[in-house]
This record gives structure tokens, sequence and C-alpha cells, in this order.
């Protein structure tokens, strides 16, 4: 087969533990917009005008935290940033709220591109890219 039979993604569903928070992290800190709720699921659906993440409320607590070196599933999700001031910008505000970072902005490889590592606050692992261009 020579033509791909999709053409990128409509959307990302993401289980999380704090459906609230992670809801805010998404539009509070990224600056995404709540497309809307679905209270009886319960989900928060949120995007950044690309990309929808439906956020969906886990409905008991794993037993055990999820570990992306062990377990078969989400390493990490990659969101793309304007420019390197947004990337840094974005740092700042993510700090100030005392969200879990993992590293902050640098290179990628040999540059130019930058970018970081952070958590969402139900431990999802989001990283945030600045392709240099």
């Amino acid at each position: 087969m020579d033509t791909p039979i999709t053409s990128g993604a409509h959307h990302i569903g993401l289980t999380v533990s704090s459906l609230e928070e992670s809801a805010r992290f998404f539009t509070d800190l990224l600056g995404w917009k709540e497309v809307r709720r679905r209270p009886d699921y319960p989900a928060i659906y949120v995007s950044d005008g690309t990309i929808m993440v439906t956020l969906w409320a886990i409905k008991e607590e794993p037993s055990a935290a999820f570990d992306r070196r062990k377990n078969v599933g989400l390493h990490h999700l990659a969101f793309r940033v304007a420019s390197e001031s947004e990337l840094n910008r974005a740092y700042d505000r993510l700090v100030g709220d005392k969200v879990v970072i993992e590293f902050a902005p640098e290179p990628l490889g040999v540059g130019p591109a930058r970018h970081m590592m952070c958590y969402d606050p139900s431990g999802i692992r989001i990283e945030l890219i600045w392709l240099g261009n």
C-alpha cells in the first residue's frame, strides 16, 4: 500500500485521575478552549484549534502509577508551540502554577529545535516543542 489510509489525528482520548485539574491544565495554563462537557460519562473535551483532547474521568484509582519504561501505553504527548518565546512563556506559566517539570526548555539534539517536558495533574507526560523554524 503506497497511500496511507489515515490523514492525521482527529482527537486523542486520555483517561485522567483528576478531570477538572487536567482540563484546567489545558485551558488555563496552555490556553486551550473547552469544547464541551459530558457529565454523564464524565468527560471534558478541550482543543487548541488544531487537535482535540478528550479527557475521561477514571472510574477507580489504578493499583500502580504508569511507568513509561515498564508499561505498554502512552509514553508522552508532544505539542508544537509557535516560537521559542512561546516555549519560554509556557515554561514560566507552568512553573508559576507549580506544575511538575521534568526538564526546562533545552535544545533538542543539535538544535535549533527546543523542547521541555512536564506532567499534567494526572501524571501524563507532556512535551512542548518549538521546531526552530
